[in-house]
Formats: structure tokens, sequence, C-alpha cells
């Protein structure tokens, strides 16, 4: 087990979304940053904002070739799409109050199960759980990430900071930004349309710092982004491994 949620807490409007800070024993932390992939790896993804990811998603060849080639993250992945980790963020959420209505064996959602008629047309039945991981970077100079809710099939993400003590400035910004909608009508996004900065008030940030991650459960409102960074100049990334769960039929 790579990470420790002992420390997580939630804020619940208006949307579930917390902070776990430390995450991960220092030692191992320091080890994955030794081993954090270069940006030649990377794939520049404007459409999102500007950012650069390294992902099965996006490019599977160089993802797994990374993998391949680096033992560390293999192992890493393969405890990521393991049934213990999808079961330890399950249990943390419970703990707070956050029962998504999962099994144990994370194949079939209670409350879908119970509202679907025997007649209607969707099947759970198959419906399942699975986890995948990206790196990606946003350049101090300039970089963003565009409000958005993220796709329906996204049950729970989570950002986690990928830079050492002192690396990052936070002059620079970087933060998770949690949004709402100055136009109501615009609040629900089930389908994950992208949002402006200029239409979003910002009701709370979560500073980008070393060693944490930032949790956040999948909503119809749950508009987030990172706002474009203040480092003009600068070569420095946000480095972070962005993790999500999905569910899938």
């Amino acid at each position: 087990m790579y990470f420790n949620y002992d420390n997580l807490e939630f804020r619940y409007e208006p949307f579930p979304i917390g902070l776990a800070k430390p995450l991960i024993a220092q030692d191992q932390y320091r080890e994955f940053l030794a081993n954090y992939p270069p940006v030649e790896r990377f794939k520049y993804l404007a459409k999102l904002g500007h950012k650069y990811s390294l992902s099965e998603n996006f490019d599977p060849k160089a993802f797994n070739a990374f993998l391949k080639s680096n033992p560390i993250w293999h192992d890493f992945n393969r405890w990521i799409k393991s049934r213990d980790f999808i079961r330890g963020v399950l249990e943390a959420l419970k703990e707070r109050h956050l029962d998504l209505g999962y099994e144990a064996d994370m194949s079939v959602a209670r409350q879908l199960r119970k509202r679907i008629s025997h007649g209607g047309n969707l099947n759970w039945s198959a419906a399942r759980l699975n986890a995948r991981f990206e790196f990606s970077m946003l350049p101090a100079d300039g970089g963003h990430i565009l409000p958005h809710t993220d796709s329906p099939s996204k049950v729970i993400t989570l950002v986690v900071s990928m830079v050492d003590e002192g690396e990052w400035d936070p002059v620079f910004g970087g933060g998770t930004d949690v949004n709402q909608a100055k136009d109501i009508r615009h609040n629900f996004n089930q389908v994950n349309t992208q949002g402006r900065f200029k239409d979003m008030d910002i009701i709370d940030t979560f500073e980008f710092t070393p060693n944490q991650a930032v949790v956040f459960i999948r909503t119809f409102n749950s508009w987030h982004s990172v706002r474009p960074m203040q480092g003009a100049g600068s070569d420095a990334m946000r480095k972070t491994l962005t993790i999500n769960i999905e569910a899938f039929s």
C-alpha cells in the first residue's frame, strides 16, 4: 500500500473534495520523484488547456514502454489497477460519510441496481470499477486546465503532487480551484462540457504543495480547474499523477 489516508479531510459543498497530506512515506515519495518521466516522453494536449500528458488513454504505446523500462512505476501501475487500491479509496470515503454504494468486489452499485426496473434497458449487472493513472505536467509559464466536471464514466479522481520541497514557487499558482458557475443555469454539467474561466467563481483553492492528493467525487456540478499560472520565463513544471477510478459496463 502506497497511500495513507489518515489525514484526508473533505469539504462537502458544492461537491465532495478533500486533501490528504502527507500521502506517501517520504522515502517512497523521493523514489517516485527521482524516477518521474522526462518531458520528452509526454504528449502535448492543447484541447484540455495547456498541459502535457503521458497516459494509456492518449498514447498507450509510449506509456507502456515507460512502465516496462521502470520497475518502480510498473509495480505502482499494478497496484493502481488492483482491487486493493480501489477498495482502500472507497473505505476512506465511507469513513468520511461518502458511501458510493459499491459492493466489496466493486462489481455494481447497490443504489443503481435498486433504481432500475426489471423492464429497463440498462444492465448494470456487469458494471465494474476500474482505475488508471496518467503522468501530467503543466508549465509554470501559463500552464492551465480549463473548467470542467470530468467525463460521466469517472467516479473518483486523485491528483497527486510530484514535486520536492522547495522545487515549486507558490507565487506561480498551480492550485486546484473549486469552481461554481456564475450563471446557475450552467451549474448542471453532466456531459462535461468545457467551461471558461470568466464564467466561473472560485469558491476554494487547494494549494499545490509536495506529497499530497486532492481527492474528489465526480458529480453533475464538480467544476474544477487550474488557472493560468504566473511563472513567466520559468521552465518549472507542475508535475502530478492523476488517478481516475471509473465505472464501465
